[in-house]
């Protein structure tokens, strides 16, 4: 009888046959593993609703370091959480705070690692929204010079690339021109171009201490439901100067990356942020999932979708299971 159906399975008979074929990977190089850094000293919090995750003291900072440098981790993501905030957030652009402290000290021990600084006010604010506050509104044109600042002062601690997070319109051009002006011409941007108003950041509020203290932050970032708005976004950001292109969160937009992937030529970056992490840890904890499996199934599908590098706090583990 003649065959009248196409044989998928043949390559799909072996190990080493799916390896062979196999499109996407996931790699080391690939991953960017968040730090949340604090004021004090021998402090190691594990954050509740993030197994394995901790907020950092700079001596425990170095430790860990070690061991992300040992996996084969070349990228961080930094965030600060001081313990002075106020309405302007100055503890941002403060040449001497926490995060600006724990940037050289990385630089000075691992000048090999990239050190991507997260340019948002919303850790550093006592109201804990990203920008300016004036009769209860986020004033957006007075945080961009805020912004601006923020990013200078990161760029003379050592920050290898800026990655403004907080969604105000004109936030790249802005940031471009403060660093420009400031000699740092050769210091790119990593937009986070669209990011979404998610309820998967709750555990990553807890790490940063950046829970907004009334309304929410739905005036900046974006609806849920839009797609064409997000191309909007990150259009607006790659004329304005963005050198990388973030869509937060990762899995549960993961159409964005793909829609990014197929109308820019910039480097795509996925956020697997703090829920998506709590999720799994949690079921894993509990014996519902293979981590493993279920990890590494995301991380790939990320790339399949087009990102080129993944922000992840799944980082260590990963490193760790690509090396056997």
């Amino acid at each position: 009888m003649a065959q009248t159906f196409d044989r998928h399975r043949r390559l799909r008979k072996s190990a080493a046959m799916r390896n062979l074929v196999r499109e996407n990977h996931v790699r080391v190089e690939d991953l960017i593993y968040p730090l949340f850094v604090v004021e004090g000293t021998g402090i190691k919090n594990e954050i509740p609703s993030m197994p394995g995750v901790y907020q950092l003291s700079l001596d425990t900072l170095a430790e860990e370091l070690k061991e992300i440098v040992a996996l084969g981790i070349q990228a961080v993501l930094m965030f600060g959480v001081p313990t002075h905030k106020d309405a302007c957030g100055t503890e941002a652009y403060n040449d001497d705070a926490i995060t600006q402290q724990a940037m050289r000290l990385i630089k000075e021990a691992h000048p090999e690692m990239i050190v991507i600084a997260d340019t948002c006010l919303c850790e550093y604010t006592d109201h804990g929204h990203c920008g300016v506050i004036h009769e209860g509104e986020v004033v957006n044109d007075e945080t961009l010079k805020l912004l601006g600042q923020t990013a200078v002062s990161q760029a003379k601690a050592g920050a290898d690339i800026i990655a403004p997070s907080n969604m105000m319109d004109g936030f790249v051009i802005a940031i471009r021109e403060a660093l420009d002006e400031a000699g740092f011409e050769h210091i790119p941007i990593m937009s986070y171009a669209v990011k979404y108003a998610s309820a998967f950041y709750g555990p990553f509020r807890d790490a940063a201490g950046s829970t907004p203290q009334f309304g929410d932050r739905k005036s900046y970032q974006m609806d849920a439901a839009n797609a064409r708005e997000g191309l909007r976004e990150a259009a607006s950001d790659v004329k304005e100067g963005a050198d990388f292109l973030i869509v937060k969160p990762g899995l549960a937009f993961m159409d964005m990356v793909l829609r990014l992937r197929e109308n820019f030529n910039l480097p795509i970056v996925a956020y697997n942020v703090s829920a998506e992490y709590s999720m799994v840890k949690a079921a894993a904890l509990n014996g519902w999932i293979d981590e493993e499996r279920i990890v590494m199934e995301t991380l790939v599908g990320f790339k399949r979708a087009g990102a080129d590098m993944i922000i992840t706090y799944h980082a260590k583990d990963v490193a760790k299971w690509l090396a056997r």
